[in-house]
């Protein structure tokens, strides 16, 4: 399982179209959202070929002006306790 999150950056004006795009994409979730259009979005994806279509998805999703990686945690068995 890959967790990661990412600051996705909309114009002001299009944050509501943003948003939306997001809830469409599966283990995306956006977390709180600046007044500049600066969102604060966890995503939860299988692999990191999964991870890095999602990213690909969110960069081509009308209105996003960019998005970046800020943190990124791979476990190969999640629900095993240490």
């Amino acid at each position: 399982m890959n967790i990661s999150s990412a600051i996705v950056h909309a114009h002001p004006r299009d944050v509501a179209l943003v948003q939306a795009g997001l809830a469409t994409l599966a283990g995306v979730e956006v977390h709180a959202i600046s007044p500049e259009g600066k969102m604060i979005v966890t995503i939860e994806t299988e692999d990191d070929g999964s991870n890095a279509a999602t990213y690909q998805l969110i960069g081509q999703l009308d209105g996003v002006m960019s998005a970046a990686m800020v943190y990124h945690q791979s476990e190969s068995e999640p629900y095993k306790e240490i």
